[in-house]
């Protein structure tokens, strides 16, 4: 036999695609060639050597033939060692050391002795593989938990290349592995808790609607007031993932080669904190070859921190509007368009100054108008617009400082918070992603509240989307009261925590 087939597969994006990989022998003339073609990246390319050793230190032998391995479809771009396991099984099967492989699909970086090393993106091939109706899916053992998530498929972690083929010639004496789903207490345990905080209600009940609500948040303040301190606190009093949002943040982060080893799903919400020297790439994704995800899809189903907002390049800060706006992030490359998830909660933190005193009654500001003018201008309106809650921070008195705290804990936050988010379950969507058709209903005010509204409106200048984001705020504080309707009282809420782009940027 000369001809043989395996099937393996690429990411593009959080998506993989099944590529069939194909290896046919030929007498070698007076050199024995190995050569590789479908538009193979470096990685790919230079496997040849990793599979000659890996075959060799495995006791299998290699041919004394000349190799020809095709990866197709030829016109999509495979990136990474993850084709050395196909590529070698499909070898093998040319050698006739293994039977057919047509409802097996493998994945894998070999060793020079034959061992498998982890890939990044298991779950989505496991996905990609499930969809085709392939039965099996064959990878290193460190991937098994991640991939085993997936509905349909078969999957079974394997330490080292013989063991593949023997698993191929005898698969009855192997059992698949099985999906660990469960939340880890100890990760809700290390979250800092929010008691530790005193004073600061305002801010304290301002992270309780976003966190009710998913909303984007804004904090002002003096250096020290508790800003970062809240923010760290802010992932405590989240609600659990539920399956669904677990395995699209899994998949990010399995597509970006950082979730955790022998980590099936992820159950804690992610919370990303970039410093603010990332660069554009970083933040939104990109890269060379196939775009990596960025901040803003790592932090998917999460919380994206940004501390010191105005320290971050305003070309960055720009290009958040997209996915704040649509949830997703669509970077176009030649010869592919790709689209990740970027559904996150924006917590962001930021002096009134540089010096950060400005307003403080304690302590002097140091800077000109001007000065502060240009460092508010950082954070351009059409971004200040896309942020639901914006509040001040103050400096804390020294009697709270010193005093008891108020007793409430991330424990009692996030049971209303679960409340309030089982309400809007049932409508299908959080709040913060209201449709503009259900807005008016949803939202419908009395007497009352309409000239509550109409009054806020003309006092802040709102936009037209900053008057929808202020409605489904007000939603949101009438869902953590249980309330059916829309009152005054809840409108009222929310216009205060819509001050700062009268105090700061009008």
């Amino acid at each position: 036999m000369a001809l043989f087939r395996t099937y393996s597969a690429a990411l593009q994006g959080i998506d993989a695609h099944v590529i069939d990989v194909e290896v046919d022998m030929y007498p070698a003339g007076t050199s024995r060639d190995f050569v590789t073609v479908g538009m193979p990246d470096a990685a790919v390319r230079e496997s040849r050597e990793r599979i000659k050793s890996a075959l060799l230190n495995s006791g299998f032998g290699y041919p004394s033939k000349s190799v020809t391995i095709n990866l197709a479809p030829a016109n999509l771009r495979k990136e990474g060692a993850g084709f050395d396991l196909p590529m070698a099984t499909a070898i093998l099967g040319a050698m006739g050391a293994v039977g057919n492989t047509e409802n097996h699909l493998m994945i894998g970086e070999l060793s020079l002795d034959g061992s498998l090393r982890p890939v990044r993106g298991a779950l989505s091939i496991a996905v990609c593989a499930a969809r085709r109706g392939i039965r099996n899916l064959l990878l290193p053992v460190e991937n098994a938990a991640e991939a085993a998530v997936a509905d349909g498929i078969n999957v079974f972690g394997l330490r080292h290349l013989g063991e593949v083929v023997k698993f191929l010639n005898t698969p009855e004496a192997f059992s698949p592995a099985t999906a660990v789903i469960g939340e880890s207490s100890a990760t809700r345990e290390a979250i800092p808790d929010f008691s530790d905080v005193r004073g600061q209600t305002m801010a304290k009940r301002a992270l309780e609607v976003a966190a009710a609500g998913n909303h984007n948040v804004l904090m002002i303040g003096p250096p020290g007031s508790g800003k970062t301190m809240l923010a760290k606190r802010f992932a405590g009093i989240l609600p659990a993932l539920t399956f669904r949002e677990a395995l699209e943040a899994t998949q990010v982060h399995s597509v970006a080669g950082i979730l955790p080893a022998g980590v099936g799903i992820l159950r804690a919400r992610p919370f990303r904190a970039p410093h603010h020297t990332v660069s554009d790439a970083g933040l939104i994704g990109g890269g060379s070859g196939n775009p990596r995800p960025g901040e803003v899809s790592l932090a998917h189903q999460g919380v994206l921190f940004l501390d010191e907002l105005p320290e971050f390049p305003r070309g960055v800060l720009e290009q958040l509007r997209q996915p704040l706006e649509e949830g997703s992030v669509t970077l176009a490359r030649s010869g592919c368009t790709l689209t990740f998830p970027a559904r996150f909660m924006l917590v962001a933190a930021m002096n009134p100054c540089p010096c950060g005193f400005y307003g403080d009654t304690t302590r002097e500001c140091r800077c000109t108008p001007g000065i502060i003018q240009r460092y508010l201008a950082k954070v351009s309106g059409p971004l200040l617009d896309r942020i639901d809650l914006q509040i001040e921070v103050p400096a804390v008195p020294y009697k709270e400082l010193r005093g008891r705290h108020d007793g409430v804990s991330s424990a009692d936050i996030r049971a209303r918070v679960e409340a309030a988010r089982e309400i809007q379950r049932q409508r299908g969507f959080y709040n913060a992603q209201i449709p503009p058709a259900q807005l008016r209903v949803l939202c419908a005010l009395d007497d009352n509240g309409e000239r509550t509204l109409e009054l806020a409106v003309r006092r802040m200048n709102l936009s037209a989307r900053g008057l929808d984001r202020m409605l489904r705020v007000a939603r949101t504080v009438a869902d953590l009261d249980r309330a059916e309707q829309v009152s005054a009282k809840h409108l009222a809420e929310a216009v205060q925590f819509r001050n700062l782009d009268r105090n700061y940027w009008a």
